[in-house]
Parts: structure tokens; C-alpha cells; sequence
């Protein structure tokens, strides 16, 4: 497949390079940075350019992989014609691009995608909608080429996942940035944790996350709550977020 990529970032960039890997052709990046779509077009050995009247209108499939907001500004830049353009947004309608072309859908990677690591999560949950059965199979047919896992869902299914997947992963990672920036200040070693953290991600893939609650709070141990209380006086946003936590978990 001919696939015109728009954007740069880390989305762009990664599955450009599992697209490239899977012998599709690329044959151009559009970026309103130039600097990036350069870059990425280097790395993939294609065209660029960051002005979208010069969009390479050869292409079978357009990837927009670009910000919620730059998204949203996309529809008056293009006209595509029956060429498909999907975007990779987990929380944005398909019909945004409904007035770009008459076949248009998602192609969202349900993980986080960072450009700098050299290592990439395998097997990324690719989840597909199209706007009609032809655009459907179309996509699938081109997720399954990059990934193993590849699921076709619904709009609203989409937007529900969305929502776990920032509480599972924005969220606690928030909550570790919390807890290094303590271990920090109190002079341990954040890097202790590390065990703790592997086995409580791989214990998920076999048991329901509520079956392996532990700690202070599940077990109502008031004596030990008090004194974490105490230790966090110092760290009032730490312990904000740990007094709703462990009434969270209290009253679960």
C-alpha cells in the first residue's frame, strides 16, 4: 500500500517505522513543522513537506497522526476524493473527516508511543473503525500487516477505552512521578521500587486487578495510614492524592 503520513510526532513516527517495516511504500510526511517532517521523511526515505497544498495526492492510504486540536482544523486543508484518511485519535469522531473523503475511519494504537525509544511495545492493540463494511475490511487488512492485534470496535466502545487507558497509564504514571519526586526529596532510592512496579503490571495479566488490592488501606490499618499521613506533611500534593486513594479503596 501507498501511504501518505501527516504529522511527525510520536505517533507519526512510530507507526512509520512499523509501516516501512512491513513493505509498505511511504511516500511522503506533511508536518506544519518542517524541521520534523524532515526528519521522519529522512528515516523512512520519503518526500516531505509542511505545506498541505503540496500533499502527494498518490497515496491509497492517508495516516493523520496529529493533535486533538490540530485535528480538528485538518478538514478545510485537504480534499481526497475515495482515497481512505483515518486518523489515530482515541477520543475523536471518524465523521471529522467525513468532508475530506468518502472513505475515512480510525486506525487508533491503544498504547503510549514515544519516538525516542529504541524499543516499542509489541504487539500494539491497533483498534479500527471505518465508515462503511469496504473501508472496514480495507483497514483491517492493512492494521493486521503491522500488528498482531488488531480488533474492530465501535465509536463508543473507543471513547470508553480512551478514558482506562489514561487512567491506567497517564494517571499512574502521574502517581510515579509523584512518588520518585518524594523518594527524591527524602533521599531513597526511587529505583528499589522497580521489582514492585513488574511484578504488580505482570500479576495483571492473570488475575483481576481487585484481587491483588494489598497495602495499608484494603486492610484498613488505621496505625500504619496515620504514620504515612505523618511522612507526607512535607508533601501536601502527595498526600492529597493518597488521602483520596486510600478512601478509594477503603470504600471500594
Amino acid at each position: 500500500m501507498r501511504v501518505l503520513i501527516i504529522g511527525a510526532g510520536n505517533v507519526a513516527t512510530v507507526l512509520g517505522r512499523l509501516i516501512k517495516e512491513a513493505n509498505h511504500e511511504i511516500v511522503q510526511v506533511i508536518s506544519r513543522n518542517k524541521t520534523t517532517a524532515k526528519e521522519l521523511a529522512d528515516e523512512l526515505g520519503c518526500g516531505y513537506s509542511n505545506d498541505f497544498t503540496h500533499i502527494d495526492l498518490s497515496a491509497d492510504l492517508y495516516l493523520v497522526a496529529m493533535s486533538d486540536a490540530a485535528l480538528n482544523a485538518l478538514p478545510e486543508k485537504i480534499q481526497l476524493g475515495k482515497k481512505i484518511i483515518v486518523h489515530t485519535a482515541g477520543a475523536i469522531s471518524k465523521d471529522i473527516l467525513k468532508n475530506i473523503s468518502l472513505q475515512y475511519g480510525v486506525l487508533y494504537p491503544l498504547q503510549s508511543l514515544r519516538k525516542e525509544l529504541t524499543e516499542q511495545p509489541t504487539m500494539i492493540p491497533l483498534l479500527v473503525e471505518g465508515n462503511n463494511d469496504v473501508t472496514t475490511q480495507t483497514l483491517v487488512a492493512f492494521a493486521e500487516s503491522i500488528s498482531s492485534n488488531v480488533s474492530i470496535i465501535t465509536e463508543s466502545d473507543r471513547f470508553k477505552l480512551h478514558v482506562a487507558a489514561v487512567v491506567v497509564n497517564n494517571f499512574t504514571n502521574h502517581l510515579y512521578t509523584l512518588a520518585a519526586e518524594y523518594c527524591k526529596n527524602e533521599k531513597v532510592s526511587f529505583e528499589l521500587l522497580y521489582p514492585l512496579i513488574d511484578t504488580a503490571a505482570t500479576r495483571l495479566k492473570h488475575f483481576y486487578p481487585s484481587e491483588m488490592q494489598t497495602g495499608p488501606a484494603i486492610r484498613k490499618d488505621i496505625s500504619t495510614l496515620d504514620k504515612h499521613l505523618r511522612l507526607l506533611t512535607a508533601h501536601p500534593k502527595l498526600k492529597s492524592i493518597y488521602l483520596k486513594m486510600t478512601d478509594s479503596i477503603m470504600n471500594s
